[in-house]
């Protein structure tokens, strides 16, 4: 397991869906944006600190060419904004440099 994929353990949901965040920090983990392709996880930069409830609603999305609601369109916004909160932190932590 990746210094990224540890770092997620006991850290703060950083995809927030309203309605499904629980922000258990025991839950904790980092969560991969999709289409690195079929059974491919995409690079550990590529992820966002989720508990256990807004990883599984991530999950649950279709793919970005898929989504056909508002609803979906918006969860997946919510974890594209959690990807950027993510690699800020992973910056301030040294996990990540520029």
């Amino acid at each position: 397991m990746s210094k990224i994929r540890k770092s997620a353990k006991g850290k703060a949901c950083e995809v927030r869906l309203e309605g499904i965040c629980r922000d258990n920090t025991e839950t904790t983990v980092l969560a991969h944006v999709n289409g690195a392709g079929v059974a491919k996880k995409s690079l550990d930069i590529f992820g966002a600190y989720a508990c256990y409830d807004c990883h599984c609603a991530i999950d649950r999305l279709p793919s970005l060419n898929h989504i056909t609601n508002f609803e979906d369109a918006l969860k997946l916004l919510k974890f594209y904004e959690a990807v950027l909160r993510t690699q800020n932190i992973m910056l301030e932590e040294k996990l990540i440099k520029l």
